[in-house]
Parts: structure tokens; C-alpha cells; sequence
């Protein structure tokens, strides 16, 4: 018997053809809509996913400022950045974020902390494109619409 009839194919960079993907964030939790964005930008619901390859998907998140948090979260949750200056640790809160016009970052936050810390998912977070209104300038690559956690 021949030892090629056994072989496991691998994907390449070259057999990989991305796809977009819209969802409409309106009402929609957080941390469970971010696993859901996670796991679309990392390929892993496709039967080819490769860990070390950027297999997945490009998603379009729309109504991206109108995601909730359950619970207290939205006082209670803080996102802490440090300056790199001695006294410089900075904190805010979801409530400050919004007040200030910076809703996405919420969302982008939520989606990059569960991408892996590499180079990887800093090419997988470039494929994330969030958007406070139902507009988006990607009509042009026909996004296929997909409900999410309903």
C-alpha cells in the first residue's frame, strides 16, 4: 500500500479565500458576541482551520455601539492602561467610554483580548470593522448576514 493515499491535506496561504461576514450588534451581550466575532476572525468554525495560519473570516459588526452588558458590569467594569510613567495607571469605565463617543472600543477590547497575544491576531483584529450605524462601506464584497445569539 502506498504511503500518499494517507496523507492529511494542509491549507496554505494561497487555498485560504476569506469571506465576509455582517452582524447586527443591537442588543447583543458583550462577552457572547465578542466569542461568537473571536472565533469567525480565527477560522475556527471552518473543517480546514490551521492555529498557525490566518484562516478566517473578515466581520462587519454593525449597530456596534448599541451592545449591553448583564449585571452591574457597565459601572462596575474597568479597563486599566498604564502610560509607562511612574503614577500613570489609567482606568475608565464603560459609562465614561460612551460619554465620550468611544463606544467601539468596548467591542474591539472584548474581541482582541480573546485572540491570542502574537502577530497572528494582530492581523486578525485588522479584519474586524465596527460600525455605530446600520451603514457600512463594504456592500461592495456582499457580506452575508448572520444572527448571532438569538
Amino acid at each position: 500500500m502506498s504511503d500518499l493515499s494517507y496523507k492529511t491535506p494542509s491549507v496554505n496561504k494561497e487555498s485560504i479565500k476569506p469571506t465576509w461576514v455582517e452582524i447586527n450588534g443591537t442588543g447583543q451581550i458583550v462577552g457572547r458576541l465578542a466569542t461568537q466575532i473571536a472565533n469567525l476572525l480565527r477560522g475556527k468554525h471552518r473543517p480546514w482551520y490551521t492555529p498557525h495560519l490566518d484562516c478566517g473570516d473578515y466581520v462587519i459588526v454593525t449597530n456596534a455601539d448599541k451592545v449591553k452588558f448583564t449585571g452591574k458590569k457597565e459601572e462596575k467594569k474597568r479597563y486599566i492602561s498604564y502610560t509607562g510613567y511612574p503614577g500613570g495607571q489609567r482606568e475608565t469605565s464603560p459609562v465614561r467610554l460612551r460619554a465620550k463617543g468611544k463606544s467601539l472600543f468596548i467591542l474591539r477590547m472584548a474581541v482582541k483580548r480573546m485572540l491570542q497575544k502574537n502577530k497572528l491576531a494582530r492581523q486578525q483584529i485588522k479584519k474586524l470593522h465596527l460600525y455605530a450605524s446600520d451603514q457600512h462601506p463594504h456592500q461592495a464584497q456582499n457580506p452575508q448576514k448572520i444572527k448571532i445569539n438569538q
